[in-house]
């Protein structure tokens, strides 16, 4: 069994009983982010987290035993994203990113921003003009070290 057919399952499950990330995030004690990443096979469960998953989402047991491997990540299946919300966050990178950069070196020095040691919040912000999408993203800051 492939970590792909294992998001498969959880999404086939997720739409065939309604549940929502929220609610699994929830039963397993973390962010709505980081499970909803692990659900679609960007991040590891432990055997606890795996077990609860699998349950939610009446998963068999060779499935949570693969949700706790390591996953292959990036799961774009194309350099320059078509899918047309992902591809707004390319162009944000696209347009922006030089801007983060700058930005980034200007306050903290030479360094990057990690994608491991990292935090996301994702809400509905009401807008008398069209509700919002607000996105927090914060990494610890990693300077490049000399040696």
């Amino acid at each position: 069994m492939q970590r792909t057919d294992v998001t498969e399952m959880i999404m086939t499950a997720k739409i065939r009983k309604g549940i929502r990330w929220c609610d699994v995030a929830e039963r397993v004690g973390l962010s709505k982010e980081w499970v909803t990443a692990g659900c679609l096979g960007q991040m590891t469960f432990d055997a606890r987290q795996a077990a609860i998953v699998g349950e939610v989402f009446g998963l068999p047991e060779e499935a949570v035993l693969v949700l706790q491997q390591t996953p292959y990540r990036g799961s774009l299946p194309t350099a320059v994203p078509t899918d047309p919300l992902i591809y707004r966050f390319y162009e944000l990178v696209n347009m922006y990113g030089t801007t983060f950069k700058a930005l980034i070196h200007e306050e903290f020095g030479d360094g990057i921003m990690s994608a491991i040691d990292f935090r996301m919040d994702l809400q509905r912000e009401p807008d008398p003009a069209g509700d919002r999408v607000s996105i927090t993203m914060s990494g610890k800051f990693l300077p490049y070290k000399t040696y």
